[in-house]
């Protein structure tokens, strides 16, 4: 071996000592490390105006959890004092081992940050959800079937996390297409997408989405999503459909919005983490 070549071959094997090093002092248990790279968000004619249009988006690698948070952890939370209680609705939606509902985005937060994570992006929902080769649900573009999530109501309730393995991510992330609907960090700005953030986009701010809306009421517009009327305080985004969502509103790039004290029976939450850092 030529001297650049064995120099070669010692700083590659230093690289990857330290890389070995991050992944291993910062690994999470229970979360799904997701590279760093780019992926396609939003999508062309199909859905609503505000998942377009499809565009490139680059991200930093981050942890998301593999599950969504059950209930009986987040009641630690309550606990320590750091979250409300969750809504009640009844003994169905009370059990220990489902995802818990009936919190609002600030609980979602507050959750997130007590056990030393935060809340994902629409972006990097996005990403964990569909992967890098543009599939319309997590699992691929084929239809969805009741084999592949919790959803359309085939159990009446959130389900125990990972019971449809076959709905997986293509990075192994359960119950992105089902389940509850998660909330994420970002404020609902249906005009964000064609002047995203090329890289790590954390969307638009209230004022640029009030201003948006202003403008669709000013025109005499519907809404982006749906029968939903035109927002008039800012709203956060929510994510991957719930245990009573109909099959053809599963795409992984479907948004929808709520006040962030709203506190119903299909919302619940899932964290992330940077690598090094909540």
């Amino acid at each position: 071996m030529t001297r650049t070549l064995m120099g070669f071959a010692v700083a590659a094997a230093a690289m990857l000592t330290i890389a070995g090093s991050l992944l291993a002092d910062d690994a999470r248990p229970d979360m799904i490390l997701i590279p760093a790279g780019s992926f396609t968000m939003g999508a062309d004619g199909v859905g609503e105006e505000d998942e377009r249009p499809s565009h490139k988006v680059e991200l930093s690698a981050y942890y998301i959890d593999r599950h969504e948070v059950l209930r009986g952890d987040y009641l630690k939370c309550v606990d320590a004092g750091k979250c409300k209680r969750p809504k009640g609705f009844g003994k169905r939606f009370s059990e220990p081992d489902r995802p818990v509902v009936g919190i609002d985005w600030f609980d979602a937060t507050n959750y997130c940050e007590f056990v030393g994570k935060r809340l994902p992006t629409e972006a990097e929902w996005e990403k964990a959800a569909r992967g890098t080769d543009g599939r319309t649900y997590p699992w691929g573009n084929e239809e969805p079937t009741k084999d592949r999530g919790c959803f359309a109501w085939n159990e009446g309730r959130p389900c125990k996390p990972g019971s449809y393995p076959a709905g997986d991510s293509p990075y192994g992330v359960a119950d992105m297409a089902g389940g509850v609907w998660e909330w994420l960090a970002d404020v609902y700005d249906a005009s964000y997408y064609p002047r995203s953030d090329a890289k790590d986009p954390k969307g638009g701010t209230c004022e640029e989405a009030l201003a948006f809306f202003r403008k669709l009421r000013k025109e005499g517009r519907q809404g982006f999503t749906g029968s939903n009327p035109i927002p008039t305080e800012c709203e956060r985004v929510l994510r991957g459909g719930a245990w009573n969502y109909p099959m053809k509103g599963l795409r992984s790039s479907n948004r929808v919005h709520h006040g962030p004290d709203w506190r119903i029976k299909v919302a619940g939450v899932r964290c992330a983490a940077s690598l090094g850092r909540p």
